[in-house]
């Protein structure tokens, strides 16, 4: 299962979610070099037994997430994530 990271508005917190579109919860930024997870729904069991913070940086938080839910966190940003799931439709021309 692959998590989807996308940044919030107010750039100290992130959103997880997973490839169904649920939300797992997300990452916080709560004092500068201080990352925190905080689970929702299906992820609490999950992510229940691993170390939710702090961190020293987003990455160190997401290798954990990755470590226990045995994922891959993908960071996307808000304008790309629509276009994630769509698949390239685009014709490749060929010369003859």
């Amino acid at each position: 299962m692959d998590i989807t990271v996308t940044q919030k508005a107010d750039e100290v917190t992130w959103q997880l979610t997973d490839l169904l579109g649920r939300p797992m919860g997300e990452v916080a930024e709560v004092a500068p070099g201080a990352f925190r997870i905080v689970a929702v729904g299906h992820a609490l069991e999950t992510m229940k037994v691993m170390k939710h913070g702090p961190f020293l940086s987003l990455g160190t938080a997401l290798a954990e997430i990755e470590r226990f839910t045995r994922s891959a966190c993908q960071r996307v940003s808000e304008k790309d994530q629509g276009m994630a799931k769509r698949p390239d439709r685009t014709k490749i021309a060929t010369a003859e």
